[in-house]
């Protein structure tokens, strides 16, 4: 096929087919008892209010990877969660945050962006590390591009929920038992 010079030009006329990579598995995802949310969420709201005395202002933040732990962390706020009504809200900037989710590695290209949130947080702040790759395990681990010993190597940790990805109401309890060890 004859084209313009500089312009890439297919090899034949025949498009190549489009190879979809799916989850592992297709099932939805299980629904949490309500009963499970509802006490979980009594007692962050309760660990909030005395540690903080208002509502817990959360940043999530993803540095790399696949994006799963962050998917699990941004359904706290799903309908079948929904933190928002107990005073756990999802917060855009980190002047506004007092705790930074950072679910996924540390990659060496974000690692001044990851210090510049940290740095500026107000007090109290904290750093939860969601997931394996954050705590520098993982699929990920050896890499070139992350830096070793995961999110810990270039921030204090508070916290690390492990999982590959961990469920929201592990991200909620983790939460509940930072707040309660920092009351």
């Amino acid at each position: 096929m004859a084209g313009r010079a500089g312009v890439a030009q297919p090899l034949s006329g025949r498009r190549r087919p489009v190879t979809l990579r799916l989850a592992p598995s297709l099932d939805p995802a299980p629904v949490p008892h309500p009963d499970t949310v509802a006490a979980l969420a009594a007692r962050v709201e309760a660990a909030g209010r005395i540690r903080l005395g208002r509502s817990l202002a959360v940043m999530l933040l993803r540095p790399g990877g696949c994006a799963g732990c962050a998917g699990e962390g941004r359904a706290l706020a799903d309908a079948p969660y929904d933190m928002a009504r107990f005073g756990l809200r999802f917060v855009d900037s980190p002047r506004e945050a007092d705790v930074l989710l950072v679910a996924g590695p540390a990659t060496r290209n974000m690692t001044e962006a990851l210090g510049r949130c940290w740095s500026a947080m107000a007090e109290p702040r904290w750093v939860v590390a969601v997931g394996d790759c954050a705590a520098g395990t993982g699929p990920f681990e050896g890499s070139y591009a992350l830096e070793a010993g995961g999110v810990g190597a270039v921030l204090p940790l508070d916290l690390v929920v492990p999982g590959c990805p961990p469920a929201p109401t592990l991200i909620l309890e983790a939460l509940l038992a930072l707040m309660e060890a920092q009351a």
